[in-house]
């Protein structure tokens, strides 16, 4: 009986001195390389600190690079090559063109990186966390066809044809859709996804059309520009909605514009499960699916005070 026990004592510490070296032999993360569409939109910096955070709490001394594509592809390839060169453990990648940006992602693949798509999908990538944007567009406009009671003269101010954009683009048009009373009066103007792009497409808008009712802009940055623009022509009544749920637009719904509403996105809980996941198929633990989607939420003029914010302002 003494010798049975002795014998299970040892198998199990046999096992349990196994599980601590296969724990042991997770692969460390030692560093993320990050190549974003544009560092001037504070939703781009906010995914790289939440990047960041969680990969400080997986690792202390995990290094973080994080750099601007500025929505040029050649300027992202050159990006990967440097990352792969530097032996980055993973990249997130928030894809300037999602179809084109492939033989980068093969390449980092293949020298053995993780590639994590976020905010945008990327073709070969390991896995996608973005927020369902179909559903984001089609929020922002519901609003605009309620508020003008399903007719009137509304703009599409389009961006930078990432997937993203293009997905709100067409939730948004689904909606509009459904009553004949709307007409669309541009719907492919690029408003560069910034301030400055925003209000240049709408100050064009203004000058164009006499009767402008409501503009859905693809972001906030460009929601805020296109207000700065009507407020210089002196133009009111128009119905601004957008995507992202940003700090700018917070205080834009509680201030004296024209933006009613905008489909908040969690950048930071967005990059956080990016690396988690990351981290996970790094250790050969892959997502039972590969498209993570969050769901996005309506702030308007009336719940903006009961808005929690981006998590990273909790």
């Amino acid at each position: 009986m003494f010798k049975k026990k002795a014998v299970l004592a040892v198998v199990a510490l046999t096992l349990g001195c196994a599980l601590q070296v296969a724990h042991a032999a997770d692969k460390e993360l030692k560093s993320i390389g990050i190549t974003v569409g544009s560092l001037g939109n504070p939703y781009f910096v906010t995914i790289v600190q939440g990047a960041e955070a969680k990969a400080k709490q997986i690792n202390p001394s995990a290094k973080v690079t994080a750099v601007s594509a500025d929505y040029d592809l050649n300027k992202q390839f050159t990006q990967i090559d440097n990352f792969i060169s530097a032996h980055v453990d993973m990249i997130l990648l928030n894809a300037v063109d999602p179809k084109a940006i492939e033989p980068a992602v093969r390449k980092a693949r293949a020298a053995g990186i993780v590639v994590m798509a976020v905010d945008v999908s990327a073709a070969g990538a390991d896995a996608t966390v973005q927020t369902d944007n179909v559903k984001a567009g089609e929020l922002s406009c519901d609003y605009i066809a309620k508020k003008l009671n399903g007719k009137g003269n509304v703009i599409i101010e389009n961006g930078p044809q990432v997937s993203a954009v293009i997905d709100r683009v067409t939730g948004c048009k689904s909606v509009l859709a459904k009553s004949s009373g709307f007409k669309i009066l541009s719907d492919d103007q690029d408003g560069k996804g910034s301030r400055d792009g925003g209000m240049n497409a709408m100050l064009g808008y203004l000058t164009r059309f006499p009767k402008v009712d409501a503009v859905f802009a693809i972001n906030d940055p460009q929601a805020i520009g296109s207000d700065l623009a009507a407020k210089q022509l002196h133009r009111s009544g128009i119905v601004i909605t957008s995507v992202d749920g940003a700090p700018d637009i917070e205080a834009a719904l509680k201030g004296q514009t024209l933006v009613q509403a905008s489909a908040s996105q969690d950048p930071w809980k967005m990059a956080q499960t990016a690396v988690t996941v990351g981290h996970d198929i790094m250790n050969g633990k892959k997502p039972a699916n590969p498209m993570i989607e969050m769901t996005p939420q309506l702030i308007t003029r009336d719940n903006v005070n009961s808005y929690k914010g981006w998590s990273s302002q909790h």
